[in-house]
């Protein structure tokens, strides 16, 4: 089967690159070369003193990506029964449009713990250096290093978008990172994991921009107001 190349504008790629749960088809290979691409994208981000100290490790071994599926699992398990868990934020909003969002998030997050070992593909981003543990670290460390590969990885999920590939940015694995540093090679003390993000083509095209309050809730001009 071709490869899909959509055709969006850039306003509608931006607002309808969802995370993809319920969505991604299991049963469809991607192959790498879609992967590459997207990697000639990621690898165009800025980084901090443009250091590019970026590794993307991806996952196509079955065995491997139902062990790494397992330890997500496992903290997820831990994970929904937290305050701060999908399935408790907003639940009491008034807003009733933002409750009914976070519900059905809840149920596609539910879904993705139990079938994260199917998605054909798992990448999970990589930035040299840990923080987590050094002497000193600091926010202004903390934001530099994450604000050195996030980007990357967002600009992969964008071009995985605009060919028809479903991606979803999760971090609950890392409760489990030596583990799955060991099951990979990832050099543990040099790198740093920073999400586990599953890949597949999606059950249709036609995703849409998330309900989301007006954007004057969350604005602040000149000086934080309440």
């Amino acid at each position: 089967m071709p490869e899909l190349q959509l055709e969006l504008t850039n306003d509608e790629l931006l607002s309808t690159t969802r995370a993809v749960r319920k969505r991604l088809d299991f049963d469809r290979d991607v192959p790498m070369s879609a992967i590459k691409e997207c990697m000639e994208s990621a690898v165009q981000a800025p980084s901090g003193s443009n250091a590019q100290g970026w590794q993307f490790v991806f996952v196509t071994d079955k065995d491997k990506r139902e062990k790494i599926g397992e330890y997500y699992r496992q903290a997820f398990s831990q994970y929904r029964h937290m305050p701060f868990a999908i399935h408790k934020l907003h639940a009491d909003s008034t807003d009733e449009s933002l409750a009914t969002s976070q519900e059905r998030s809840a149920s596609s997050a539910d879904y993705l713990a139990d079938n994260m070992g199917k998605a054909p593909v798992l990448m999970i981003p990589c930035i040299a250096g840990r923080i987590d543990n050094a002497e000193g670290a600091n926010a202004s460390a903390q934001a530099g290093t994450m604000g050195s590969i996030i980007p990357a990885a967002w600009s992969f999920m964008l071009a995985a978008r605009a060919r028809g590939i479903g991606t979803a940015w999760t971090t609950l694995h890392l409760a489990h990172e030596k583990a799955v540093a060991e099951l990979l090679g990832i050099p543990f003390d040099s790198f740093t994991q920073v999400a586990l993000i599953p890949i597949a083509y999606t059950k249709g095209t036609d995703f849409k921009p998330a309900y989301r309050p007006p954007v004057e809730s969350v604005m602040h001009i000149n000086q934080w107001s309440s």
